[in-house]
């Protein structure tokens, strides 16, 4: 049976949308949104509308009628932690959770919502697949140091999962038999220990640790940081805005822009060339961390993401991990074909739903 799958992939300044039939891609368009025109909507949540109607537009424009879509998927968000990888049926409770940000606002919160209302109407279902706040996590792994704050697990989960899943079919073997480092190197960054299909331990990506990345500070020094939220200088929102999103790169050089970066190295400018391999610095001691804590039984250590293009970015990580062990490299995050599989996989049983309580 041939399924006609819309999936609905929100991001910061563009939504994009994809028409599937089964795994085949038939339409796919990235609707991109003027920054000042979203600074009109007080949060993420009030976007919904407005986004919707984009995607409404691109449908009628390619001649594709709702009513003939027969799943609805869109890119999982800020939900409580899910201890079970895999597609979501999109529930109200967890519309709720997105709408109210109950766990956080983010763009991609939006795609769930859209997919939600798009689908209920028709009496079709709506999914969402390996969200940020897949929580796989070994006990241990979530000692932080102080009691009561715990590490959480908040990661790049869908290109994750995809990429793991890729490489054991490259190497004709099972993701549930393999052990793997997975490294997503984009906006955000997140190294995580796959152990045989379950993500034990990785880092939090989005304001939490371990690399800084193009747009995130990563693992801040604490006594500096709390000097810095006491001091009177600024608010929660700065701050946070200081860890995610004006972090990293952004901090350091004024720009989060590869292709800026490069030109400036290409240029000559020592500071920027600095900075970048300090970055990859810090991913290889992410890697070598999870490396050793997995007794170095490691079948394959992957880097992907969009930095992963970058084969200046990527030798400064091979130059320090490969004489130890072999690196491979899938560039990108094809996030869209990652729901869609994430979606055909259930519509053809070959994975259980989850559904979100």
């Amino acid at each position: 049976m041939d399924y006609l799958i819309l999936v609905i992939n929100p991001g910061s300044t563009s939504t994009k949308v994809a028409i599937f039939i089964n795994d085949k891609l038939i339409q796919e368009h990235v609707l991109k949104h003027d920054a000042e025109v979203l600074k009109q909507f007080p949060t993420v949540t009030h976007q919904k509308d407005f986004r919707k109607q984009i995607i409404l537009d691109f449908l009628a424009e390619h001649r594709y009628a709702p009513e003939n879509i027969d799943v609805f998927v869109g890119r999982g968000g800020l939900l409580k932690p899910l201890k079970n990888s895999g597609t979501y049926l999109v529930t109200k409770q967890m519309v709720d959770d997105l709408s109210a940000g109950r766990y956080g606002y983010h763009a991609s919160n939006l795609g769930a919502m859209i997919a939600y209302e798009l689908a209920e109407p028709l009496n079709r279902p709506a999914y969402i697949v390996n969200p940020v706040c897949i929580d796989e996590m070994e006990d241990i792994a979530r000692v932080s140091g102080v009691a009561g704050i715990e590490r959480v697990s908040v990661f790049h989960a869908l290109n994750h999962k995809a990429i793991a899943k890729r490489h054991a079919r490259v190497i004709g073997r099972d993701y549930e038999d393999l052990s793997l480092i997975v490294c997503h190197l984009g906006g955000g960054i997140s190294v995580g220990w796959h152990d045989h299909g379950r993500v034990i331990d990785v880092n939090n990506a989005l304001g939490g640790t371990g690399p800084f990345s193009p747009e995130r500070a990563g693992t801040v020094s604490t006594y500096p940081l709390v000097d810095l939220c006491f001091s009177g200088k600024y608010s929660i929102s700065d701050i946070k805005k200081m860890l995610a999103g004006q972090g990293g790169l952004v901090s350091y050089l004024g720009t989060s822009n590869g292709l800026e970066i490069k030109k400036r190295i290409d240029n000559g400018d020592e500071q920027a060339k600095f900075f970048l391999e300090a970055m990859a610095y810090q991913v290889v001691k992410e890697i070598g961390s999870l490396y050793f804590v997995a007794g170095g039984k490691i079948d394959a250590i992957l880097l992907t993401g969009g930095l992963a293009y970058n084969p200046m970015f990527v030798d400064m990580i091979k130059t320090r991990v490969a004489p130890i062990f072999p690196v491979t490299v899938y560039p990108g995050e094809d996030e869209m074909r990652a729901l869609a599989e994430g979606t055909l996989r259930v519509l053809t049983k070959q994975e259980k739903l989850q559904v979100y309580r």
